[in-house]
């Protein structure tokens, strides 16, 4: 199967302060490569420090790398015109770790949902005013929370406005940067279960980044494993958790609490 996403060599920079003649440079990514096949989950694992935040922000043309390529459904992010990025944007969608700092406190979160609808004038108004509503259904909220402010609902429920809005454009690839890190453990675990219900029911491909393995094996085809800005192990997320490769991989693994419930990740 042609791969959606293909990442190669993908290498980026960081200058750490200081006068020029004796600045240090962090190296957030080096010569990463990869590749993900169209409504695969990929999850990305490593512990702070080791390139995934960034890896994201270059997925999502956030951030240019200094060398190396990005290839979404074979087009270059780096060759793309104007309208080419606008498309791309409307394909491939953000999901954030902090759901309230990502919704405007001064919108409804309704609003805030449609605002990808508005700037890329999808449908009429009444159609997305539709279209709001049953994102918030297939979210799991009561679209009747619509008109409510960001400040009024729980982390839980910000989260998944922040998931309704990601979904609004019918995008093939979602970037999610630690999106359950910042919610109680008990409210995580619905996220997950969220995300890995709608990846099978709406076909769409996600990278979900997370520094908690456990959080990967629920939900994960592939597993990328990401360590001091290089990536150190990639597989079949029953691969690489059953015989991992990498001294790493295999410690973030012993680390993994032992109450973990029966591993749930997808197969195939």
């Amino acid at each position: 199967m042609t791969a959606l996403l293909e990442v190669d060599g993908l290498t980026k920079t960081f200058a750490a302060g200081g006068p020029p003649w004796r600045r240090r440079f962090v190296h957030a990514l080096t010569e990463v490569s990869f590749a993900l096949e169209a409504g695969r989950t990929l999850g990305v694992v490593g512990e702070s420090g080791s390139g995934k935040s960034t890896l994201g922000r270059c997925l999502l043309a956030l951030s240019t790398p200094d060398a190396g390529s990005i290839r979404f459904d074979g087009a270059d992010l780096g060759s793309l015109s104007r309208s080419g990025l606008a498309d791309f944007r409307r394909r491939v969608q953000p999901v954030f770790q902090d759901p309230y700092a990502s919704l405007d406190p001064r919108w409804s979160v309704g609003r805030s949902v449609r605002e990808a609808l508005d700037v890329f004038r999808i449908g009429s108004t009444l159609d997305r005013e539709q279209r709001v509503r049953e994102l918030f259904d297939r979210v799991g909220l009561n679209p009747e929370l619509a008109e409510r402010m960001p400040r009024q609902l729980s982390g839980g429920q910000r989260q998944r406005v922040g998931i309704a809005a990601a979904l609004a454009t019918e995008p093939q690839l979602i970037v999610a940067d630690e999106p359950v890190s910042a919610l109680d453990v008990s409210v995580q675990a619905q996220i997950l279960n969220l995300f890995r219900d709608l990846q099978r029911d709406l076909g769409v491909a996600a990278v979900f980044i997370t520094h908690d393995l456990s959080v990967v094996e629920h939900i994960s085809h592939d597993i990328a494993v990401m360590h001091l800005g290089r990536l150190v192990e990639f597989g079949r997320a029953s691969e690489v958790l059953a015989r991992p490769q990498h001294p790493y991989t295999r410690s973030l693994l012993a680390a993994v609490p032992p109450a973990i419930p029966t591993r749930t990740h997808p197969h195939n």
